[in-house]
């Protein structure tokens, strides 16, 4: 019982061990997660995001609170007595200030409208950037298709060579053929060996590429799963360029970009002309203060000069008195006493007309309006583009199609001649030079074949692309 255990423990390690194995959809959602570019294209989002929350707080009021405690020391004017004195008095002063935009040329409702149509614009850039990357990244897939298939061929043919450099050496030693066939099969098997690592250089090189791509830093152990993808027709073909054209007009990301751009442009303009109305704010303002000098407790009669004259009654010269006092003075009154007794209150209305402010407004219109007239030319740039693009792809896949169906017919004819080569070389009715030139021409066939069809699948995609049709791979 134990040493099946044990048995099934090594199996089940031996499979966790081995690499993982990516699809073409594993690795292009890989790149939706991980890829620098669409990293920084979600960035853009959160910024426009961020300028969306500061148009909003253009809504709300400003509000502002002040406190301030001061020190006055040396000759400084009693507040009590209004005497100057050499004295140390302490203030404390606070106070709470507040503004609110009433009115501003609609500026404000403008700023938060263009900060929702860049959020938009943002997220389709977002998917523009998406699909860029599922393109590059099925480029890079299928390369690596080709280089692993393009190994196979290059590794069958070294070890056909191999048979033939072993039979070759038989006959030279039988005396049957010359030495010199020995030496051009040697020739060849060298050959056959630097393409084999050519082959998985570029196989390597390839790997490396689509690593990069996904940000994966392991890519000595990165591979692909291995399936033989045939070269299937596509339906989207039977289209004509002009349908795939209008069909891609009314959902590819790069128009809805530039009309998101153009909306954008628009409401920058009347952003800019918002600054020739006139404004109209509300304020409101609240200050109190309170002082830690003594204060006038009561007033007692001045022993000293009880009495002041202050006029003399006519007829009589009697003189008219008036009884001086002096002040008791007690400590401070407390300070929130003091808050609750300073207080004041100021609230109004502004308006602001502009006049004359060195052509700053003018000027921004100008800018705005130019911007815009920019947005509009690159949105009939953005529709050419996409024209030539779809008719390219479609030509292109046209192309690579016939390309394909070409290489097969050689692939077909250099195998027969090859065939025959082989045979005529094994009795010895063909030289070791001609034969090796043949079995050369056979192996190129075969790469070629390889990539005309791996071209033709992405072309292929590339319109489905177009169409609206995600790529993937069957």
């Amino acid at each position: 019982m134990n040493k099946f255990f044990w048995i099934a423990v090594l199996f089940c390690g031996l499979m966790s061990a081995q690499p993982k194995k990516w699809t073409l959809e594993e690795c292009i959602q890989h790149a939706y997660k991980h890829n620098i570019s669409i990293r920084q294209t979600e960035l853009d989002i959160r910024s426009s995001e961020v300028e969306k929350q500061a148009a909003i707080g253009n809504f709300l009021p400003g509000i502002n609170a002040n406190a301030t405690h001061s020190w006055n020391i040396g000759l400084n004017q009693n507040i009590t007595t209004g005497l100057l004195e050499n004295q140390t008095v302490q203030f404390t002063s606070a106070g709470v200030n507040m503004g609110v935009v009433i009115y501003n040329g609609l500026q404000n409702q403008n700023r938060l409208r263009r900060a929702n149509l860049a959020i938009v614009a943002a997220k389709y850039q977002l998917d523009k950037m998406r699909d860029d990357i599922s393109l590059n990244v099925a480029n890079a897939f299928l390369q690596i298709l080709f280089n692993k298939e393009n190994l196979k061929v290059q590794k069958e043919q070294l070890a056909q060579n191999l048979l033939q450099e072993e039979r070759t050496r038989e006959l030279v030693n039988a005396g049957n053929v010359p030495r010199g066939d020995l030496l051009d099969i040697n020739a060849t098997v060298a050959g056959s060996r630097r393409a084999v690592v050519d082959a998985e250089n570029a196989l390597l090189i390839s790997r490396l590429s689509l690593a990069q791509l996904l940000q994966i830093e392991d890519f000595q152990n990165f591979d692909i799963a291995d399936r033989d993808y045939e070269a299937e027709s596509s339906a989207v073909m039977m289209q004509t360029a002009d349908s795939i054209y209008k069909k891609a007009k009314d959902f590819r990301v790069e128009i809805k970009l530039a009309r998101a751009n153009l909306d954008v442009a628009e409401r920058d303009v009347r952003i800019a002309k918002g600054a020739f109305q006139p404004s109209l704010q509300g304020f409101y303002s609240m200050t109190t203060r309170a002082a830690y000098a003594d204060r006038v407790v009561n007033f007692v009669p001045d022993p000293f000069n009880p009495f002041n004259v202050i006029g003399i009654v006519e007829g009589t010269g009697q003189n008219v008195l008036q009884p001086n006092f002096i002040p008791i003075l007690g400590k401070p009154d407390a300070v929130f006493n003091q808050f609750d007794r300073n207080k004041g209150h100021s609230f109004g209305l502004q308006l602001n007309i502009p006049i004359l402010n060195g052509l700053s407004a003018r000027t921004a219109v100008d800018r705005a309006k130019i911007a815009l007239e920019r947005s509009k030319i690159a949105m009939d740039q953005t529709e050419l583009d996409l024209e030539r693009n779809v008719y390219t792809a479609f030509t292109d896949a046209n192309g690579a199609l016939n390309a394909y169906e070409a290489a097969g017919v050689a692939l077909a004819a250099r195998e027969e001649a090859f065939k025959y080569a082989k045979e005529r070389f094994d009795v010895g009715l063909m030289n070791s030079f001609d034969y090796n030139q043949a079995q050369l021409l056979y192996t190129t066939a075969q790469s070629d074949l390889l990539r005309a069809k791996y071209d033709y699948i992405f072309r292929v995609k590339v319109v489905e692309l177009y169409f609206g049709i995600p790529i993937t791979l069957n």
